[in-house]
């Protein structure tokens, strides 16, 4: 278990009313902030928390794995991400 991924029934959208990110799930909505929606959109099941880090690097500077991390932890405990 290494590589999150969205549960099934969970999506990341662009909500253009809000001008922002918003998770929908079952259980109800989630507006991410800018950090968590960006880690969001790289959970596809094939890219490991390294992987995401890396891709973040490249838009943003600072960031670290450890950070990633938490978001992920915090997301896992939302059940809105699971580990493959």
């Amino acid at each position: 278990m290494t590589r999150p991924v969205l549960r099934r029934g969970v999506r990341l959208t662009y909500d253009r009313t809000r001008k922002t990110h918003v998770l929908l799930f079952p259980e109800g909505v989630l507006v991410p902030n800018p950090t968590a929606a960006a880690v969001l959109d790289l959970c596809d099941g094939a890219s490991t928390v390294d992987d995401i880090a890396a891709s973040l690097r490249k838009r943003y500077t600072g960031v670290q794995v450890g950070e990633v991390r938490d978001v992920l932890k915090r997301l896992t405990e939302r059940r809105v991400v699971e580990w493959t």
